[in-house]
């Protein structure tokens, strides 16, 4: 059993801690605890986690974020993975800070990654995991919001939340999402 796990992000140094790039964040905390390294190749940074039988590619697409579906449509066809077994961790304005939400399908709510990917792959099926950033921020000003860092409050409870989405993360590849919603989506 092959699975892709998709962390939506920017590249660049600029973009490292920000909101935005939450998805980056979890699959570096995810790779880290795992002891195995990205390589650049092509579309994204890529690794590669084995688990109990199951091979799990874990993709950071450099395209930027607008452009994430190219990435995904690539990794997919190259390692022969159904859609069904891709997961894309993405930051949601939506949710409260720290909030993690696993869905088998849905909208973008406006987010470009997931629209970019919807438009690529021509289907809003696909899971998804969605990671509270919380929305303080005036009218008008949601990019600023999401492209800047967690504030000191956050960044004391974000390594914990973080850790949770890898647990989420690996659950999915082993009991998959009805279990592994049944279990994660009400904490």
């Amino acid at each position: 059993m092959k699975y892709l796990i998709v962390g939506l992000g920017n590249i660049g140094y600029e973009y490292a801690n920000t909101r935005h790039n939450i998805g980056f964040m979890v699959l570096d905390a995810l790779a880290k605890a795992s002891n195995i390294f990205f390589a650049e190749q092509r579309y994204g940074a890529v690794a590669e986690l084995k688990l109990k039988g199951r091979t799990i590619i874990l993709l950071k697409p450099n395209t930027f974020m607008n452009l994430s579906g190219n990435a995904v449509r690539y990794w997919l066809q190259k390692e022969k993975i159904p859609v069904e077994n891709m997961l894309v961790v993405v930051d949601d304005i939506a949710l409260p800070f720290g909030c993690l939400r696993l869905k088998p399908r849905g909208s973008d709510a406006g987010h470009n990654g997931l629209k970019n990917i919807q438009a690529i792959l021509e289907t809003d099926v696909y899971p998804r995991l969605k990671f509270g950033i919380g929305n303080d921020f005036p009218k008008g000003r949601q990019v600023d919001f999401v492209l800047s860092n967690f504030n000191s409050e956050e960044l004391q409870t974000l390594p914990e939340r973080i850790d949770t989405a890898g647990e989420i993360i690996k659950s999915f590849c082993l009991a998959g999402i009805q279990n592994t919603q049944n279990l994660y989506n009400n904490k």
